[in-house]
């Protein structure tokens, strides 16, 4: 669809076409918190102005590698770094790294450490963090995520209030296919690893990410 007119008009029917698509979803007398990233490129694409409190979204690496997974979880880190409150991070592999999620603003005091048997256990413990009410966020390590299990998280955290964030990984390159298939979240993010940038001290280089905002309810499309 194409929608024709000035840029007055075209916000216009936008905002219209957004409020329309809220009543649809059953948000009509609700104004939801949002977490704002700072960064206007990204705020500005995402309705409220920010990433939207209880509620779950989704975040990938842009690879099955280490880096790209390293990076996913970094950016989760630091969404979950500017909430109030603990956060329960739940793993299905031991290889969270406390000190790198310092750096990302998320000192070590404040994460409840869940390690689970499976992807069926990790979203257990997910909803039942998000149902808890106390937390400042929930992250977890899934693979699978249907839109059923998706849909029981995302109305968790609409009862509470919290955020939810799913940090999509795999054990199979075959399996990040799933990652394609429609779920309840609120939006989705795909973190890839650019090569660093280098600074004037040799041997260091700052690290680089693209960042690719997938999908977004009722928001704008990069």
């Amino acid at each position: 669809m194409t929608m024709k007119g000035s840029p007055a008009e075209k916000k216009s029917a936008l905002e219209a076409l957004q409020a329309t698509i809220a009543r649809i979803e059953g948000h009509k007398n609700r104004k939801r918190a949002v977490l704002p990233f700072g960064v206007k490129e990204i705020d500005t694409r995402l309705p409220g102005g920010g990433l939207a409190l209880g509620a779950l979204h989704e975040v990938a690496g842009g690879g099955n590698d280490a880096l790209n997974a390293t990076a996913a979880a970094l950016f989760a880190a630091g969404i979950a770094a500017r909430t109030r409150g603990k956060v329960l991070w739940i793993v299905t592999r031991q290889d969270i790294f406390a000190p790198a999620l310092d750096q990302a603003g998320l000192a070590a005091r404040r994460v409840i450490h869940v390690e689970a048997s499976s992807d069926n256990d990790a979203l257990a413990c997910f909803e039942e963090g998000l149902r808890h009410g106390g937390l400042g966020s929930v992250v977890a390590e899934v693979g699978r995520l249907t839109m059923t299990a998706s849909r029981r998280l995302q109305i968790a955290a609409e009862g509470t209030g919290t955020i939810g964030l799913a940090v999509r990984r795999w054990r199979r390159q075959t399996e990040a296919a799933d990652f394609g298939q429609p779920t309840a979240s609120t939006t989705r993010w795909r973190v890839s690893v650019l090569p660093s940038a280098p600074l004037p001290v040799p041997g260091v280089e700052r690290p680089r990410w693209m960042l690719e905002l997938l999908r977004a309810r009722s928001g704008v499309d990069l």
